[in-house]
């Protein structure tokens, strides 16, 4: 048999090349598609072996802690570690914004180890809310040491799954000093473990780490759009924000917020933690102590009165209470069932549920 010319070898090398030009456009096409979508989301690393440019990479992570309540998809990922990422009620607008651009909130939600019910249910509540898209929202449930041996298990199990729980050192208690524990206790928390010095920043929690920490009660319903809302134009340091007590007053600079649920800029966090002042004031009724801190130490020069956006359950009618109303952020003692079955009613929570034909809820 003679040999082929020379010239054919080449020939049929291109028709092979030449069949592999589609799988490669493909493959571009994938890196591509992938690309937007992961600058749209927020994921700035390349997930493509094949890329255009070899010597360029992003490896980029944005890092956001867990439990945290995002607007936007690129938090899509973290669903499975954070139950506050709703997972169908997300925003609209899908603008990729910074975490250190974002207004960061940080609700502890006092309340008891043996509560692994109210928990769940309160879950369910704030995980269906929808937030602004330039909003962070971390909720946390707030106890002290865990004291049986059934609480070491379920309380880890509800760790492993939703990562939204602070246990403090203390012995539980409601105004001998939990509340000054919880306040105290977050500046170490939250603290940047990565060396300040460092040259990178990328992994460095953004300060401070929360621009207000609230404090609120296992009765309260926070409405979390309506509260970002109000505290947004707000100033970022020195602020007391709440519901003033006594319920006739209108004054926040004379008495104190009600421990339903208040606020305070992350600076006053600092000032709790490192003041004498709270440390040996710190027993009585925890609303009232945390006023006379403020007023002892001079702090809270920006106060913000929320009522009457947040009042307490309007039956029986009372000085703090009134109907409910659609510019409310919160609403207080609701401690039975029915209380809260009327107030998720009236603000029509499940709007948003899709339909289907896997279930018929009239």
């Amino acid at each position: 048999m003679a040999p082929k010319p020379a010239s054919a070898i080449p020939v049929e090398i291109w028709g092979c090349c030449r069949s592999l030009v589609p799988y490669f456009t493909f493959i571009l096409l994938l890196c591509a598609i992938t690309s937007l979508n992961q600058l749209r989301y927020g994921a700035l690393h390349s997930r493509c072996a094949f890329m255009i440019n070899s010597g360029s990479s992003m490896d980029h992570i944005i890092h956001l802690p867990s439990g945290s309540i995002l607007s936007s998809q690129h938090a899509a990922a973290h669903q499975a570690s954070s139950y506050n990422l709703p997972p169908s009620l997300l925003a609209s607008d899908q603008s990729f914004i910074s975490h250190e651009n974002r207004l960061r909130i940080l609700i502890g939600i006092l309340t008891l180890a043996d509560q692994y019910q109210r928990r769940s249910f309160l879950r369910l509540v704030y995980r269906t809310q929808q937030v602004p898209a330039n909003v962070q929202i971390d909720i946390k449930f707030v106890f002290c040491n865990l004291t049986k041996e059934e609480q070491r298990i379920w309380v880890a199990l509800e760790i492993m799954l939703y990562d939204d729980i602070i246990i403090l050192n203390c012995t539980e208690n409601m105004d001998l000093g939990k509340t000054y524990t919880y306040f105290s206790s977050l500046w170490e928390m939250f603290k940047d473990e990565d060396d300040q010095h460092s040259e990178s920043s990328s992994s460095r929690r953004p300060y401070p780490p929360y621009h207000y920490v609230m404090k609120g009660d296992d009765d309260t319903y926070f409405r979390l759009e309506k509260l970002a809302e109000s505290l947004k134009p707000l100033p970022r340091e020195d602020l007391y924000y709440g519901f003033v007590i006594p319920c006739e007053s209108k004054d926040p600079f004379k008495h104190y917020m009600s421990g339903m649920g208040f606020a305070v800029s992350w600076d006053i966090v600092e000032w709790v933690r490192d003041s004498d002042i709270p440390r040996r004031h710190h027993v009585g009724p925890e609303d009232m102590v945390f006023g006379e801190w403020l007023k002892m130490g001079r702090k809270g020069r920006n106060r913000h009165n929320a009522k009457w956006s947040m009042y307490n359950f309007p039956e029986p009618p009372t000085h703090c209470s009134h109907e409910l109303w659609p510019e409310t952020i919160a609403v207080h003692l609701l401690k039975k069932e029915p209380r809260w079955i009327k107030t998720l009613k009236y603000f029509n929570v499940t709007r948003n549920l899709k339909p289907s034909k896997l279930y018929h809820i009239p």
